[in-house]
């Protein structure tokens, strides 16, 4: 719910989430007004909500992944056409080849490349929540970016659950991707190493187009490892989808630094 409980000196008190996270944003809003990082998801609809009504200076920010859901790219292109999109220097493509392995969740060459850059020297607003990963139970409200000392992030919406963002889109009526009609919870990077075989089978089968530039992909990769006398254990592309798909490595599935 929107409204929680807090226990103080008066007794117990109900506070407004919204009201919350709209304060946090006129609290820190900085001269030159923030660096909204949008992604097109759910949680990226309701920042960019909030900070039109918290009346703060902004620019909203897209980093394009050249693996996008169609649908995610064009829903951003129809709802939101203020919103700024930036091209990567490579594609997904083109790191794969080069890094002569598919991205894991321990090897998340695309992550650094693809989405978590922009924003230097500004805040950055950001959707981040800690319902969303063990790790991001760490996260604090305003933090220093690990990587780029100039850069720091706003979470107004840290402690909202799926339930508040939901509320908070239904009640405001606040067009969102279609996608999550589909059964989608989270919509990202298709094929995304950072979900489970059901989730990555799923994406295979949702955009086939997308699955065979992967398998494409993998044939060239496979012929530069092998131009490069290095050892590989997979004979053809569909050796390495196989495995990217169905052992993927252990760990929590946190989708990244920032975005949703």
């Amino acid at each position: 719910m929107l409204q929680e409980q807090r226990i103080t000196n008066k007794g117990i008190e109900w506070t407004d989430k919204v009201d919350v996270a709209i304060n946090r944003l006129r609290e820190f809003e900085p001269p030159e007004g923030y660096y909204l990082a949008f992604s097109g998801g759910k949680d990226s609809v309701v920042i960019y909500d909030l900070a039109v009504k918290a009346e703060v200076n902004f620019d909203a920010h897209y980093n394009l992944t050249t693996v996008d859901p169609p649908e995610l790219v064009q829903f951003i292109k129809q709802e939101y056409p203020g919103v700024e999109r930036h091209r990567p220097e490579k594609t997904m493509w083109q790191l794969i080849i080069e890094n002569g392995t598919p991205p894991t969740r321990l090897m998340r060459y695309c992550c650094r490349v693809l989405k978590e850059h922009g924003g230097t020297g500004r805040k950055v607003v950001t959707g981040l929540r800690w319902q969303e990963s063990n790790k991001r139970k760490n996260r604090r409200m305003v933090e220093n970016c690990f990587n780029d000392s100039s850069k720091i992030y706003i979470n107004p919406i840290l402690d909202w659950a799926d339930e508040d963002v939901w509320q908070f889109i239904r009640q405001n009526e606040i067009k969102y991707c279609g996608l999550y009609d589909e059964g989608f919870k989270r919509i990202g990077c298709v094929l995304c190493p950072m979900g489970n075989t059901r989730l990555m089978t799923k994406d295979a089968a949702r955009w086939p187009r997308i699955k065979r530039q992967y398998l494409r992909t993998f044939e060239k990769m496979l012929d530069r490892r092998r131009a490069k006398g290095l050892p590989t254990k997979w004979g053809k592309a569909d050796d390495v989808m196989r495995w990217w798909i169905f052992n993927p490595p252990k760990g929590d599935p946190d989708q990244g630094i920032i975005f949703e």
